[in-house]
């Protein structure tokens, strides 16, 4: 009996191709399957609905013959359809969930995960090297810039350290609003994408699916070529001047010179080492300099592989994680991206751009949107559903490290070594948000009191009996006792509620 390989839609380029039963290799027939089930499950982004749907489309379409592409209710039915009930592969799903599932499929295999630097098996002998604690991102990321040879001279980091942070936290240019970097690539729509929109509105009009956010022309790549384009177009126009700022926010600039390579990454559209091959060999000719291209391999090669390994060495229950104790709902207005209805004008414009593109960069998810949440002590699972769901390039092993381990703390400490959270103070330094805003970073009570900066300290103290213990909180903690507006500053975030700042 022939086997079929299963391609799920984050399985989207050539790597992802496999062996059919005894065949050569890429000869198996290949089967997709475009369950509704999966935007019925969740309140989707729609320009993210609108990707995926586009990008498994249009591989179908280059596959053309070779695969039976299959619309169905559930997968389950799609691949009884498309099989027949014979056997199939399929490499290592992204998620929990998913790889459940497939394990409890009659006949399908599970081939390894593809589409990521590091093996599972070698990291966990690594992680279980270091006795599975101290698994510190600058650890792992040396073992694996060794471990590749990427952006190494011999046994030594090529530009002479392993770590240019210091030379990429720089904030904004003084008085631009923007930096006026070449524009990223842009891909243009066509008759898939026509039909894609089509069948969203259909859904949404007859109650199939809910989704939340606008669906503007398609901004990020949905096939192998347009992904290519884009990687082309960041390395030669975008990536020298990455580094400096990476950390810096302009209201008038969301992209700035980020490579916007995370959703066809996630996609299976891109390989991480292409892209940071072609960073480094971009060094090499001295076309970027080497800070830049540090801080993008350490985005890939060291972030994005560490938290796709801690997603499973973790393990499913590391989601319910809620050290800190945090209940709250999601407030109405952050849950429908009501951008309008906040006046802070960072959160409002970090909102707001979730709501017009499904996307921005790592701070403001990490210091706006999720700092916001972690000072109002919102439902960790809540956070990590909404984070996944509203950008394009979430899912389930991106967000649950990011946002339960990262952006709220929620494993009280067991990915970082602190609270990712700050007051008006930072975003002040990184960013042109302040000198607009109704609130001054400055104060903490009042008419003009910032909602980050009173926020800030509302969570030390919430939280001071376990923080004081934690060494790089003691002084910011100690910084409690000097406030003589504390016990104001407490009544008015008791007022404040869940209204938008």
């Amino acid at each position: 009996m022939v086997t079929h390989h299963w391609l799920f839609g984050d399985q989207l380029g050539p790597h992802f191709l496999s062996p059919g039963s005894g065949g050569p290799a890429g000869d198996a027939p290949l089967v997709m399957v475009e369950a509704l089930s999966v935007f019925r499950r969740r309140r989707f982004h729609r320009a993210k609905a609108h990707l995926i749907l586009s990008a498994m489309r249009h591989r179908a379409a280059e596959l053309g013959d070779r695969v039976r592409y299959v619309r169905a209710d559930t997968y389950r039915e799609g691949l009884r359809e498309a099989t027949g009930g014979g056997p199939v592969t399929v490499h290592h799903p992204t998620s929990h969930a998913a790889l459940r599932f497939v394990r409890s499929l009659d006949g399908v295999r599970v081939l390894p995960a593809r589409g990521f630097l590091v093996a599972h098996d070698d990291f966990r002998a690594w992680a279980d090297g270091h006795g599975g604690r101290r698994l510190l991102q600058e650890d792992f990321y040396r073992w694996v810039r060794r471990d590749h040879q990427l952006l190494m001279d011999g046994d030594a980091p090529a530009g002479g350290r392993w770590n240019h942070d210091h030379d990429n936290r720089l904030p904004p240019p003084k008085g631009a609003r923007t930096l006026a970097a070449p524009q990223p690539f842009r891909p243009r729509e066509d008759d898939i994408d026509e039909g894609v929109r089509h069948d969203l509105d259909r859904w949404e009009r007859d109650g199939t699916v809910r989704l939340v956010g606008r669906d503007g022309p398609r901004r990020f790549p949905a096939t192998r070529r347009e992904a290519l384009a884009a990687l082309r177009r960041f390395v030669e126009h975008r990536l020298a001047g990455f580094g400096a700022h990476e950390d810096a926010m302009l209201a008038d600039d969301p992209v700035m010179s980020h490579s916007l390579l995370s959703s066809s990454l996630n996609l299976g559209l891109l390989h991480p080492a292409e892209c940071v091959e072609r960073a480094e060999d971009a060094w090499r000719a001295g076309r970027a300099p080497v800070n830049s291209v540090e801080g993008f391999v350490r985005q890939v090669a060291g972030w994005r592989e560490y938290v796709w390994q801690l997603y499973w060495y973790f393990g499913d229950d590391y989601r319910r994680g809620n050290a800190l104790g945090h209940r709250a709902p999601l407030p109405g207005w952050f849950l429908e991206l009501d951008a309008d209805a906040v006046t802070a004008r960072c959160l409002a414009t970090a909102l707001a751009d979730v709501r017009d593109r499904g996307w921005t960069h790592h701070i403001p998810r990490l210091m706006l949107l999720g700092g916001h949440a972690l000072q109002r002590g919102w439902d960790p699972l809540a956070v990590m559903d909404w984070f996944h769901r509203c950008f394009v390039d979430g899912y389930d092993w991106v967000m649950v490290p990011n946002v339960i381990g990262m952006s709220q703390y929620a494993d009280g400490g067991r990915m970082t070594t602190k609270p990712y959270t700050s007051g008006g103070s930072y975003i002040h330094r990184m960013s042109d948000f302040c000198g607009g805003c109704a609130y001054r970073p400055t104060e903490r009570v009042g008419e003009l009191a910032c909602p980050y900066t009173a926020g800030y300290w509302a969570f030390l103290h919430r939280h001071r009996a376990r923080l004081e213990g934690n060494h790089r909180m003691t002084q910011a903690v100690r910084g409690l006792d000097r406030l003589k507006d504390l016990d104001e500053l407490l009544l008015q975030e008791r007022h404040r509620g869940d209204a938008p700042p």
